[in-house]
C-alpha cells in the first residue's frame, strides 16, 4: 500500500492541507496517509523543527504532503531555530534537488491578475528552479567581526554535474510541452552563471527537438510582466528560481492557486520521491477562519500522484476538476468569492 507522509505545518497549512489530503484520499482510496508535526507546530512544543518521527516517517513513504511553515515570532532566529528549517532539511537530507513550479491561469481568473486579461489568458508555463545548491546551501555562510567590522558572508557554488541534472529534467519537461526552454543566468557578472550557461548549452544537441533560449536574470523579470505567454519551461539556478516563480505566480491573482514539487534522487523514473507544497506562505493572519484558498494544496497533491505514484489519470482528473470549478464560479474569499476552505475543496470532488 503505498504511503504518504503529511506534514500540515503552520498558519493556514493545516486547513489547506487536510482538505487536499481529504480529496487525495477520495481518487486514492488505497493510500495511506500518516500525519506528523512540524515547523512552528512542533517548536512551540519544545520539539526540533523537524522530530525524529517526522523524518522517520518520511523515510518510510512514497512521498510527502507538505503545508507551510514559518511563524512570525520566530522571524529574528537563526535558522536552526526557524519552523523554515524542517524544509530546509528536507531539501538538503532527501536531496530534493528539482523544484517544479507550474503557473497556470484558469479560464475564468484572467481579471484577477494585476495584467491585462489578453496578456495572461490561456497562460501555461513551468518554472523549474535548482533547489539543493547555490547561495542557500554554500559555505561559509556566517556572520562574524573582522578588524572591528560586522559582516556577513554567503557563499554561491555551483558544480557541474548539478548544473547538468537540473537542465535535463527541464530539457525533459520541455520535450513533453511546447519544447521551448529559456535559461536563465547572470553570466555577465557571475561566474557561477558562466559556468551554467556553459553546461546547459553544451546539453542541447541531446534535446535537438527543444529549443533553448538564454535570458540575464534581469531581463527575464522584465520579460514575465511583458510577455508571460512567450514562455514555455524556464530553467534556472536556486535564489534567482526562488524569486522568479513568486513573480510569475502573481501573474495568476493568486498565489493560493500554484502547486510546486520538489523531486529528489531517491525512487525510480516515473516514481520518484519528492515533497509537494504550496508556493504560498502561512497567512497567519486569516489562520484558523477555514477561508483559506486550498487550491494548490489540493494541485500539489495532483503533481504527488503524476510524479512519485506515477498516477496521470487521478493527476488530471483533479486538475481538470479544478479547472472546471472556476470556470463555472466557485471561488475563495481572495479571489472575491465567498466559498470556504472546505467548501472549495467540495466543490472540486464534486466535479472528479
Amino acid at each position: 500500500m503505498p504511503q504518504v507522509a503529511v506534514f500540515p505545518g503552520d498558519g493556514v497549512g493545516p486547513e489547506i492541507t487536510r482538505a487536499a489530503a481529504e480529496l487525495l484520499q477520495h481518487v486514492r482510496p488505497d493510500l495511506r496517509l500518516i500525519e506528523a508535526t512540524v515547523g512552528g507546530a512542533a517548536l512551540e512544543r519544545g520539539l526540533p523543527a523537524l522530530p525524529d518521527d517526522a523524518r522517520a516517517l518520511s523515510d518510510a513513504s512514497d512521498a510527502i504532503l507538505f503545508g507551510s511553515v514559518g511563524l512570525p515570532a520566530y522571524d529574528s532566529k537563526p535558522l536552526a531555530e526557524r519552523p523554515e528549517y524542517a524544509l530546509f532539511l528536507l531539501r538538503r537530507d532527501y536531496e530534493l534537488y528539482a523544484n517544479i513550479r507550474p503557473v497556470c491561469v484558469f479560464p475564468g481568473l484572467e481579471n484577477a491578475s494585476s495584467l491585462k486579461p489578453d496578456l495572461v489568458r490561456g497562460l501555461d508555463l513551468v518554472v523549474v528552479r535548482e533547489l539543493t545548491g547555490g547561495i542557500y546551501f554554500g559555505k561559509p555562510k556566517e556572520q562574524r567581526i573582522e578588524d572591528g567590522v560586522e559582516m556577513a558572508v554567503d557563499t554561491m557554488i555551483y558544480r557541474a554535474p548539478e548544473i547538468e541534472r537540473i537542465a535535463r529534467t527541464a530539457f525533459e519537461l520541455a520535450r513533453g510541452r511546447r519544447k521551448r526552454l529559456t535559461s536563465v543566468d547572470k553570466q555577465n557578472i557571475l561566474e557561477t552563471s558562466r559556468l551554467w550557461r556553459r553546461v546547459v548549452t553544451a546539453l542541447a544537441p541531446d534535446y535537438p527537438d527543444v529549443a533553448l533560449d538564454h535570458l540575464l536574470v534581469d531581463n527575464a523579470a522584465m520579460q514575465l510582466v511583458k510577455r508571460p505567454g512567450d514562455f514555455d519551461v524556464i530553467v534556472t539556478e536556486n535564489m534567482f528560481g526562488d524569486i522568479l516563480s513568486d513573480e510569475a505566480a502573481i501573474l495568476t491573482g493568486s498565489i493560493g492557486t500554484l502547486p510546486s514539487a520538489s523531486l529528489g534522487t531517491k525512487g525510480t523514473p516515473g516514481k520518484q520521491f519528492g515533497l509537494y507544497e504550496p508556493i504560498a506562505g502561512t497567512a497567519p493572519d486569516i489562520a484558523g477562519k477555514g477561508i483559506a484558498n486550498p487550491t494548490a494544496s489540493i494541485l500539489s497533491a495532483a503533481l504527488l500522484l503524476r510524479y512519485s505514484l506515477d498516477d496521470e489519470a487521478n493527476a488530471k482528473r483533479i486538475e481538470s476538476a479544478v479547472e472546471r470549478a472556476y470556470a463555472e464560479g466557485a471561488r475563495t474569499a481572495e479571489l472575491g468569492g465567498a466559498l470556504s476552505t472546505n467548501a472549495f475543496a467540495n466543490a472540486v470532488i464534486a466535479r472528479l
